[in-house]
């Protein structure tokens, strides 16, 4: 039931390895933390428990790849593998509504052509429950009513726009309810039922149409403006009388709404003057509303249900971190909760309800338990425009005596830029900030305009604003951290994936003596090739696109294009550049970085290009992920002058090559020779 209005516009842009024996550690600084440990294989993570609450399940290591394990709940020492992926790791899985299923979706070598498979837990048998070739599955909804069915959309017809099927999870059967010719998402009630259908229209606002016996009325019922395109419906009550909506209409931060979808009437449940609201809680047995959280420098939840209240509030008391309900059974008597202490690695409860016991699972990353590690904070910087900027500071640990923000001297900085753009970087453990900081350098992550959770006004004022404004935010965050002596001018390093990347470049070329060096990961080059390449199940979103970034239908959108793209200036490279990509990236292709390489090539302009021929948007292979890391942090230790794990042996089992630039980043050329 709580699917949110699925669409193509909203796009955002993240074997258990033996750790090395850490280097000792300089005078005052803490033990080097092997990269091993901070990027391999989690001994555990993302814990589940079963409908019924029979069973337990989570993702860990088999045979080095992560997979989907099953244990009873009342012994999770009992554990068995249910699936057995060899290459890629699964990251998406779920239980089926009857719990006799545990269902995943995974892609090939990271081209996000995704599709669904499941494992009856009973007997070990494993099907693909989605058999297309080039397709990508999105879950329309599942039902506590019907417990056996799932509405799942599939592009296998039209790689634009995804039909919507009733799938038999005991047969397989694909039984087809909405033929789709230009519409972004559907909404369905508790019986699978598409009840409503959404269309993103060319100035970027969006229509929403009731849709009858499988078909959209001609008319919308209601409309969004580009500037409220955040608002949509979340999902209808069980008794399907009431539809929730994320809602901005007449407000700046988003809040959850209620129709009563007869009349048309709304009523207000959830609000913040602070920031959008993140998350909402109804109960699965009652569906009656429990609270909402707000993220705005932490999370905070507000409960209004008063048993799931005191529930809270004894977790709180006895759980010393970030806490989140990350799944709970259909009676609502027990509930998997995660712990992040920043500070340890985070950890993951089992806890009864009736009797308020505790017990814990396991511990993600046990091999940091009892390490040094960093603390975040959170920080506001004001932009040269007067935006508040939210972002988070790590210093190295040590290196604040007196505790006030402030290390005793001015260190080496990596600002290291989130995807999307939107998106954004909010408090907890990050593997990057703890990586960094250990390293010796201060790490700061800033949400520049275009950054999610704000209000619709702070996205709205990135439009257009690619390479100008969104970069001064960036500039004005590094001014900050200087005048406030946390960064040493001289060396500062810009560093991201995705749009990140995109502003790494931006950095090196619009800005070319702010920054000692950059490290871009599947970073566009030029705003036009990127917008011509993208998936076409994006279809519907390139409205928000031309929005964003230029409409390349109009001698002016191409303009914009062409001068926000880093590709046209090149010549302004001056420092050191270090390029990640994957050979199947659907999002930005492999000629975002094949054309900068080649333009820098020609130009006898240095950089180091590093390609991963089975990854697409980002890395998901641990060790193809330790292994760009390892070339990243000798990278930066020339640039910057921390500290560096040797790269040794750590590009074995990668496959990762390097069409150019391999002697330009110190030790690569040699530890390339291993791995042949």
């Amino acid at each position: 039931m709580r699917y949110l209005l699925l669409t193509a516009a909203a796009v955002a842009f993240g074997v258990a390895a033996v750790p090395a024996l850490a280097a000792p550690a300089a005078s005052g600084q803490p033990e080097l933390l092997p990269r091993s440990v901070l990027f391999g294989n989690p001994t555990k993570a993302g814990a589940r428990i079963s409908p019924d609450g029979k069973w337990l399940s989570w993702i860990a290591p088999k045979d080095g790849v992560m997979n989907v394990w099953v244990a009873p709940a009342v012994d999770p020492s009992a554990a068995k593998a249910m699936t057995n992926e060899t290459k890629r790791p699964i990251r998406q899985y779920f239980w089926s509504p009857d719990s006799a299923m545990v269902l995943f979706i995974n892609d090939k070598g990271g081209d996000e052509n995704f599709l669904l498979y499941g494992v009856d837990v009973a007997t070990g048998a494993q099907k693909t429950l989605t058999p297309f070739e080039k397709t990508r599955v999105i879950m329309g909804g599942t039902s506590r009513d019907r417990k056996d069915t799932l509405l799942v959309g599939v592009n296998n017809r039209d790689a634009k726009w995804h039909d919507y099927y009733e799938l038999n999870l005991k047969t397989g059967d694909l039984k087809p309810v909405f033929h789709n010719d230009g519409f972004s998402g559907v909404l369905a009630d508790e019986q699978l039922k598409i009840r409503g259908a959404s269309k993103v229209r060319d100035d970027g606002g969006v229509d929403y149409y009731r849709v009858v016996d499988g078909k959209a009325e001609a008319q919308p019922f209601t409309s969004v403006s580009f500037v409220d395109n955040n608002t949509g419906p979340m999902a209808f009550s069980r008794d399907g009388k009431t539809l929730y909506w994320t809602e901005t209409r007449g407000r700046d931060k988003a809040a959850v709404v209620a129709q009563d979808y007869a009349s048309g009437k709304f009523t207000t449940i959830a609000e913040s003057d602070k920031a959008d609201v993140a998350g909402a809680l109804w109960s699965p047995k009652t569906d009656r509303f429990q609270g909402f959280s707000v993220n705005y420098l932490k999370t905070e939840w507000t409960l209004t249900d008063p048993a799931a209240k005191t529930d809270m509030d004894l977790l709180s008391s006895k759980l010393k971190g970030e806490i989140g309900v990350t799944s709970r059974t259909d009676e609502d008597d027990r509930w998997i909760v995660a712990v992040d202490p920043v500070t340890a690695p985070s950890a993951t409860y089992l806890f009864d309800r009736k009797t308020k016991t505790l017990t814990q699972l396991f511990v993600s990353r046990p091999a940091l338990t009892g390490k040094t590690l960093a603390a975040m904070r959170p920080v506001e910087i004001k932009s040269r425009d007067g935006k508040t900027l939210v972002s988070y500071l790590t210093l190295p640990a040590g290196s604040d005596a007196d505790g006030d923000g402030r290390p005793d001297k001015p260190l080496p900085m990596v600002l290291n830029v989130h995807g999307g753009p939107w998106a954004r970087d909010s408090y907890g453990y990050n593997s990057w900030h703890q990586w960094l900081s250990n390293r010796g350098y201060a790490v700061l992550s800033v949400n520049y305009r275009g950054s999610t959770g704000f209000g619709k006004a702070f996205v709205r004022s990135s439009d257009g604003e690619w390479a100008a404004k969104m970069h001064d935010d960036l500039i004005d965050a590094v001014d900050w951290a200087e005048k406030a002596g946390i960064a040493d001018p001289k060396k500062v390093a810009i560093a991201g994936g995705s749009y990140g990347g995109y502003a790494t470049l931006v950095g090196l070329t619009f800005t070319p003596d702010k920054f000692a060096c950059g490290v871009d990961i599947v970073g566009p080059s030029n705003l036009k090739t990127l917008y011509d390449t993208f998936p076409p199940y994006w279809t519907s979103g390139l409205s928000l696109w031309r929005k964003a970034i230029g409409d390349p239908r109009t001698p002016e959108g191409l303009k914009l294009m062409q001068d926000r793209s880093p590709i046209t200036r090149v010549d302004a490279i001056k420092k050191p550049l270090l390029i990640g990509q994957g050979a199947n990236d659907p999002r930005v292709k492999q000629s975002e970085s094949d054309q900068i390489v080649a333009a820098m090539k020609a130009k006898g302009i240095p950089v180091t290009y590093v390609l991963f021929p089975d990854e697409g948007h980002g890395f998901a292979r641990p060790v193809n992920n330790i292994a760009f890391n390892a070339v990243t942090e000798t990278f930066l230790e020339k640039c910057l002058g921390g500290r560096a794990e040797p790269i040794g042996d750590s590009l074995k089992g990668s496959t990762i090559q390097v069409p150019h630039g391999a002697e330009y980043a110190p030790g690569l050329a040699e530890a390339l020779k291993t791995t042949k």
